[in-house]
């Protein structure tokens, strides 16, 4: 009868290799592997932690993970990061490693929703019309789903007027007030970029005016192409995918 040949993997052919090829040497008992469970714990604890400030209140889920992921236990407790520098987005990514030399690192997919009470019209404004506290009412909205903007303090309504129309129930943005520009048509900009937590940096020109957080067109300097980004303080714009 022709032998069954049994398919190893790299681990299991160099334990039966130290063994001499007998199968019926004692091999090393198994590692444990690192929970699914517990890394997608330490995900959502990050992300959380990361956010959450007063008047912030998150809600996480982290992805479940591949079930054919197998990593070693860590003998010390595996820690998880976020960019100091990343902005708050409904998906976002947590990286988890084993802080041990040669130690694995993995980066876990999580689902978030950060609630914050931020400025809502009461009734309709028309452009023009300055905005007191009888014209707004604080109401807690998921901002990162508010990709223009929001204000949410009655001081950043101090001698500032509408830009534009709005209806009522609607979330006030910096773009929807006028009064004050940041960011000038012509000026010379940073443009930021961030890309799976990647940052690019490259120079530009705005080609509209805003406050922190409008939205304006500017001009890559190097490829001559205009993209849409917010402005997020003076000579700093980020552009948007």
């Amino acid at each position: 009868m022709k032998p069954r040949t049994i398919a190893m993997s790299g681990n299991l052919a160099m334990a039966f290799a130290l063994c001499g090829g007998a199968w019926l040497c004692v091999a090393p008992a198994a590692r444990a592997t690192q929970s699914s469970e517990g890394l997608r714990q330490i995900a959502e604890k990050t992300l959380r932690e990361h956010f959450v400030a007063t008047g912030n209140r998150a809600v996480v889920q982290a992805d479940k993970l591949d079930s054919r992921l197998q990593l070693p236990d860590c003998p010390s407790s595996p820690k998880g990061s976020v960019a100091n520098e990343a902005r708050p987005s409904a998906r976002m990514a947590v990286e988890i490693s084993c802080p041990i030399a040669g130690g694995w690192h993995i980066r876990v997919p999580v689902k978030l929703q950060l609630f914050r009470n931020v400025l809502v019209t009461i009734h309709p404004l028309q452009r023009g019309d300055g905005v007191t506290a009888a014209d707004v009412r604080s109401e807690e909205r998921d901002i990162t789903r508010l990709g223009y903007g929001y204000i949410d303090s009655l001081d950043q309504l101090l001698d500032r007027s509408m830009s534009r129309p709005v209806m009522a129930n609607t979330v006030l943005t910096p773009a929807a007030l006028g009064g004050r520009q940041t960011v000038r048509a012509g000026d010379h900009v940073q443009m930021i970029a961030r890309i799976s937590g990647i940052e690019v940096r490259a120079t530009g020109t705005a080609l509209g005016s805003g406050d922190t957080g409008a939205r304006l067109r500017v001009r890559n300097d190097s490829s001559g192409k205009p993209v849409d980004a917010i402005v997020r303080d003076a000579g700093l714009v980020e552009a948007l995918p």
